[in-house]
Parts: C-alpha cells; sequence; structure tokens
C-alpha cells in the first residue's frame, strides 16, 4: 500500500496514516484504510488497533488541492469511499484507539470520532470540525457522531462558528480523553487497548455495537441523499471560490518554504 502501513505486535494492529507531510485525505488512502478494515475485522490475531498519524499531523483532512481538480464522477466516487471509511471505523467491533499525534482538523477529526479512545499529543496542535466555514456541508451523521462525544450542545456551537479547539480545550469538552506528550502517545494508545483486551472480547464487542447503535444507522442510512446535498454545494460558484482561495493560500505558502 502507498498511503497505509501496518504492524502487529502483541495482538495490536497498528495502522499508519502515511501519505505526505501531512496524510491530507484522497481517495487512495481512503481505499486503501478501508481495505485494511475489511481484512482485520474478522482477523484472529488481531484485538485492537491502533491508528495512528506521523509527528506534528495525525490528518489535516480532506486533500482539497487533489479534490478541487476531480471531475463529478471523481468527486463522488472519494465521498461515498469517505462515507463507507467513517462507517466501517465506527462499526468496527475490535477496540481502536486514535493516537492524534498532531493536527487533526476536519475529515482527520471524523476519523478520530469513529475510534473508542483519543489521546492526543501535546503542544500547538488543532482538532475539530471546521467544515462550514471552508463551505462544505456538514451532514447529520456527522453532527450526530460528535455530540455522541462532547453533547449536542457543544456540538451544534463547533460546528455552526467552525471551532477548532487546542489539545487542552478538546479533553475538557470530551473530545479527547488523554493529553500526553508526543513520546508517550503510542504507548499511551497501547496500554489502553491492552486493557480492554483483558475483557472477555465476545460481551465487549457486543455491548461495543449495541452502544453504538443508533450512531452505525445514521451512518449507513440515506448515503446517497447525503452524497447529493455534499455534491450541490460542492459545485456552488460560492464554494469553489472559498475552496480557490483556500487553495491559494495554500499552494503560496508551501512555495515560499
Amino acid at each position: 500500500m502507498e498511503h497505509i502501513k501496518t504492524q502487529v505486535e502483541d495482538h495490536i494492529l497498528s495502522i499508519f496514516l502515511d501519505r505526505g507531510k501531512s496524510n491530507a485525505i484522497d481517495t487512495l488512502l481512503l481505499k486503501e484504510l478501508i481495505e485494511t478494515l475489511e481484512i482485520n475485522r474478522e482477523n484472529d490475531a488481531v484485538h485492537g488497533v491502533i491508528l495512528i498519524g506521523k509527528e506534528n499531523f495525525f490528518s489535516a483532512g480532506l486533500d482539497l488541492i487533489t479534490l478541487f481538480g476531480y471531475n463529478e464522477d471523481q468527486i463522488r466516487e472519494f465521498w461515498n469511499l469517505f462515507l463507507e471509511a467513517t462507517s466501517l471505523l465506527a462499526s468496527f467491533p475490535k477496540p481502536i484507539a486514535a493516537a492524534i499525534s498532531g493536527h487533526s482538523p476536519a475529515g482527520g477529526c471524523v476519523f478520530a470520532l469513529c475510534c473508542d479512545y483519543r489521546i492526543m499529543a501535546e503542544g500547538n496542535f488543532v482538532i475539530g470540525l471546521n467544515e462550514i466555514p471552508v463551505g462544505l456541508i456538514v451532514p447529520e451523521s456527522i453532527f450526530q457522531l460528535y455530540a455522541f462525544w462532547i453533547g449536542r450542545h457543544n456540538a451544534y456551537q463547533n460546528l455552526l462558528e467552525g471551532k477548532l479547539l487546542t489539545p487542552d480545550e478538546a479533553k475538557s469538552q470530551g473530545l479527547v480523553d488523554d493529553v500526553v506528550p508526543a513520546n508517550m502517545l503510542f504507548n499511551t494508545a497501547a496500554k489502553k487497548i491492552k486493557q480492554i483486551t483483558q475483557f472477555n472480547q465476545k460481551t465487549w464487542q457486543t455491548s461495543k455495537l449495541n452502544f453504538r447503535k443508533e450512531i452505525i444507522l445514521k451512518l449507513r442510512e440515506n448515503r446517497e441523499e447525503t452524497i447529493q446535498e455534499i455534491l450541490v454545494q460542492w459545485w456552488l460558484p460560492s464554494t469553489r471560490s472559498i475552496l480557490k482561495s483556500i487553495i491559494d493560500n495554500l499552494t503560496s505558502k508551501n512555495s515560499t518554504k
């Protein structure tokens, strides 16, 4: 695989996001993530999973530069894959800990929200859902997923303001469970997974899926309607203008480095 690296140690599968500097999400990364989750869902050698990024970036979210150039078929495929990856992460029966190694806005935050536990590295990082200022619609299912962890009031206000949180702010709202030094991130996540896998796994997994039943249904239902709503907004001139400004700014920053 090009953008996903994996290793299994002590029955823990580590899924390393490895695409460029910031792990921005494109179609190929989604396909590889989906394949990895499908392969290991029933793999008896895997008892738990750690999803981890790279130094300073868990995932910067969608690769807007690449996605902006997609045609209608390509962008429809992308959103279908994104919703499928989200659904598979949220419904994965085994425990998953997100080791949030740095910035995690937008799509990166969605990946983390699907996990059972989120441990974030200390530092000048942000996490949250800032789609609305970018001009993108937040599906109801993502709102429900966000609210599942931080409550409807916080989710509502954060989303409408496009608010990004520091690690400490995220912990205070319940978006992350722990904030630790970067060099302790992986071991903290592994310790949490090992702690959980001491329980009877059939009992734990059944309970997890019971507790998440409504969220999983929300992520799966009305997918075509959700994608169509996103695409209508995606192709609006006003949205394209916002995206173009963001891309120009990103390109300008990269060219000066």
